[in-house]
């Protein structure tokens, strides 16, 4: 690795061939340069041993600062080595970085959550303040509340209007997903997911279901189809008798096990069933056919909770309460349009 002191920004515009501007705005994350250009240039300046510093975000730390923020998940959404909090993970980390702070991981075991038991980041005086990733139960958020103020929730929240924390825009990306079926011609449609499981599949089933309604489409509570009991924790996926021509899906990850279930029946995607998902975080070519998906924006996400929570820590004005980041209809190959079929 490069002198991180002896590495500027006409070195990495050098080895990229582009402008020093154009490096100076990608990590300023200006405007003006392309998200694939922008994570070039920083994936570049890493590589070459640049460290950005965050002068302004340096300038307000308090004086006894440990330069150090903890990212808190419970283990049962981190089980896997790729998943989507994986990404949002590193996406976190990322812009810690970017922003002179480190990103401190602690997962968070059942029996903890259940004892109500403090992170250990937290208890040790190990970091500034705390992003706690991925639904924790009830009990456990609100106690977490009254015991810890410096923190974020994120990907979920709680009927408080004191905590803070960052979502997707799961109902109206839902909805628009539902809406772009019924387009397609599909009219039974069937849900895939406990919406009693975390704040997020509920958002998600709601804009379904708002979806259905307005279009006069029948939809019962009895239709959905749970993939994970009330705690999270997942279950065999069950299969209707009468089929739908269309499932829409609450992650991506539930898609794939669904897509895998119908191609073991016999049942061909999108040809006899279309499928979509939600999240995006499964690369492209790896899921045959290619997953109809919504895209999070995972480093919007990143940006925000981040930026919010650093403020709140340091002492400047943030944006209290909710603050929600729009999801991206990605149209790929899991879904097929009906043709109507017009009597004369």
């Amino acid at each position: 690795m490069e002198n991180s002191h002896k590495v500027r920004l006409s070195d990495i515009a050098d080895r990229l061939n582009v402008s020093t501007v154009t490096v100076s705005k990608a990590m300023a994350d200006k405007e003006g340069v392309s998200d694939e250009l922008r994570e070039k240039i920083k994936r570049t300046a890493r590589e070459m041993g640049y460290r950005q510093k965050n002068l302004k975000q340096q300038s307000f730390r308090q004086e006894n600062s440990t330069g150090n923020i903890g990212i808190v998940i419970p283990s049962r959404f981190f089980e896997r080595t790729s998943s989507f909090y994986w990404n949002m993970y590193n996406a976190l980390a990322r812009e810690l970085q970017n922003n002179g702070y480190y990103a401190i991981l602690e997962q968070l075991d059942a029996q903890s959550e259940f004892d109500l038991t403090i992170p250990g980041v937290i208890r040790d005086s190990k970091v500034d303040g705390v992003i706690v990733m991925g639904q924790v139960s009830i009990d456990y958020a609100h106690y977490f509340t009254r015991n810890y103020p410096n923190f974020f929730f994120l990907d979920f929240y709680i009927n408080d209007e004191n905590t803070d924390s960052v979502t997707t825009d799961n109902f109206y990306s839902e909805y628009m997903m539902t809406e772009y079926l019924i387009s397609q011609g599909h009219k039974d449609i069937r849900y895939v997911g406990n919406f009693k499981s975390t704040s997020s599949i509920t958002d998600r089933y709601m804009g379904f279901l708002k979806a259905m309604l307005e279009n006069g489409l029948k939809t019962e509570l009895t239709d959905i189809i749970d993939d994970r009991d009330k705690d999270g924790i997942a279950c065999p996926i069950i299969l209707p008798e009468k089929m739908p021509t269309a499932f829409v899906c609450n992650c991506d990850q539930t898609a794939i096990k669904l897509i895998e279930l119908l191609n073991g029946k016999g049942y061909r995607v999108p040809e006899d069933i279309s499928v979509v998902g939600f999240d995006n975080y499964v690369a492209e070519g790896s899921t045959v056919p290619a997953l109809t998906t919504v895209g999070v924006d995972q480093v919007a996400t990143a940006r925000t909770v981040v930026d919010l929570l650093l403020k709140k820590v340091n002492g400047q004005p943030y944006t209290k309460g909710h603050t929600v980041i729009g999801g991206k209809l990605i149209i790929r190959n899991s879904v097929q349009k009906i043709q109507q079929i017009t009597v004369q």
